[in-house]
């Protein structure tokens, strides 16, 4: 299930995030990602011991705890704290799988990445390419949002990051550990859930409003890891 979360950020957010990340020192890329996806990788990335990208990260964590769409469709456990990634002068990310585990910096924390997310930091007219390509058993999507803009995808998706060959495009990436691992069950959680949401604004006062929320909340007892 891909979802859109649009304007997790808002504009003000956006410009203390941009600057936060322009003070931090940047890297090749390629020293975060496994053997395999290191050979595709060539893009910069914000140090993650960096301050100021962890003060960007913790911006874009406070908003993820607020927007009820996230919550909706990640059920979070866990977080993993924002990176930061910046292509520029036909820097790409050939084919890849995310590493299944990946552990907290400078903790003993470990979180299964069921899902992926990029945040767009940058405005797309600003640059060319740079499109995340997405593969599932209905074909490639390819992603390519406005600024403060979010995309949620299963981390087992085979994804690209295509060249970018005009500007830079700088983006936070992330994945977060669900409370239901598996994605046909988050989704069917996700697609019951708005379906009460609507219930219970059509209908607020009808019996079957209650009788639904049952259900969710006896198959998320039932699917749930925590």
């Amino acid at each position: 299930m891909l979802i859109e979360v649009p304007q997790l950020l808002n504009c003000e957010q956006i410009a203390d995030c941009r600057a936060a990340i322009g003070k931090a020192a940047w890297i090749d890329g390629r020293g975060t990602a496994g053997d395999q996806s290191g050979a595709a990788k060539n893009n910069l990335q914000a140090r993650e011991d960096d301050p100021h990208a962890r003060r960007a990260g913790d911006l874009i964590l406070g908003a993820l705890g607020t927007n009820p769409l996230f919550i909706a469709a990640a059920l979070p456990l866990h977080v993993f704290p924002p990176l930061f990634s910046r292509y520029a002068d036909a820097q790409s990310f050939g084919d890849h799988i995310d590493n299944a585990v990946r552990q907290i910096p400078d903790t003993r924390h470990r979180i299964r990445t069921d899902l992926s997310a990029t945040v767009f930091l940058t405005p797309p007219e600003d640059y060319d390419g740079g499109e995340l390509v997405i593969a599932d058993t209905y074909g490639s999507h390819s992603v390519k949002l406005p600024a403060g803009h979010m995309i949620l995808y299963p981390a087992t998706s085979l994804h690209q990051i295509r060249p970018v060959t005009r500007g830079a495009r700088v983006s936070s990436f992330f994945w977060i550990q669900s409370m239901v691992r598996d994605d046909a069950q988050r989704t069917l959680l996700y697609n019951l859930d708005f379906a009460i949401q609507r219930l219970r604004r059509d209908h607020p006062d009808h019996a079957s409003a209650i009788e639904t929320m049952s259900v969710y909340h006896n198959l998320v007892r039932m699917w749930a890891e925590v």
